[in-house]
This record gives C-alpha cells, structure tokens and sequence, in this order.
C-alpha cells in the first residue's frame, strides 16, 4: 500500500490525510474546474473508498456540473485555496487538488475529461486518454 496523501490549503488552517489507492488522476477541463482554478482546467485524484482524515473546518459550496453530477467543493475560509471535492450521490467518492499535495510529484495524470470545453491555450499531454465529457463506467 503507498503512502497516505497528505496535504492542505496555502495557509494551512485545512489539512487532509487520505489513505488508500486513487481510482483515477485527471486533468478535467470543464467549465466549472476552470472558473475555480482560475486556467484552464484542475488536476485531481479521485478516490473511492479511501480513509479520509480532515483537520480544520473548510467551507464548502455546492454546484450542478455540466453531466449533472451535484459536486461539493471545499475550500479554505481563511486563504480561499480549493483543496477537496465530494459527490452528495456518491459519498464513497473524494477528490483532492493535486496542487493541494504536500508532495505534487504523487500526481501522474492518466486521463483529461471534458475536453469539449477545453481553451485552445490549455495545451495537456498529448499522450493522455481524452474524453469530450466524462469517460464510459466501467
């Protein structure tokens, strides 16, 4: 088994461990990821199943993706900085920010999602697994 994930917010005042494999690493370029992260798309690793640890008191808020999916987002109150992502439907589901990491290098992207909604300036590995929207259940 690897390592948990540890990481947090800018400042520090959300901190997260989660122990367990990711399910996927994705490079999303929806709409909604690039209005949060402010570029072209949000790096995350998804989990399903893992043990979540979270220190601190993150806000959250919640939005309707483009799939229909209700996503919760928390985030610092303190810094603003995003940090994780639930799904109410799903709540075996977690996602955290790679750049939230205390070690981003744990992050290999194996996929991008939503590229029918990617900017013509966001430029991803080209060697990744696309998807228009959200890749097929397997």
């Amino acid at each position: 088994m690897h390592e948990p994930f540890t990481g947090g917010c800018t400042c520090g005042a959300v901190r997260y461990t989660v122990t367990g494999e990711p399910v996927a690493m994705v490079d999303c370029q929806c709409r909604q990821c690039q209005r949060e992260s402010g570029t072209g798309h949000t790096s995350n690793l998804v989990f399903a199943g893992a043990t979540v640890t979270i220190e601190g008191q993150p806000s959250h808020w919640e939005a309707t993706g483009d799939g229909g999916a209700v996503k919760r987002r928390a985030f610092c109150p303190t810094c603003g900085a995003p940090v994780s992502m639930t799904f109410p439907a799903m709540p075996d589901m977690f996602v955290i920010r790679a750049a939230s990491l205390d070690a981003p290098d744990q992050y290999r992207p194996q996929m991008i999602t939503w590229t029918d909604a990617a900017q013509p300036w966001d430029h991803l590995d080209p060697a990744l697994a696309r998807f228009a929207k959200m890749p097929p259940a397997a």
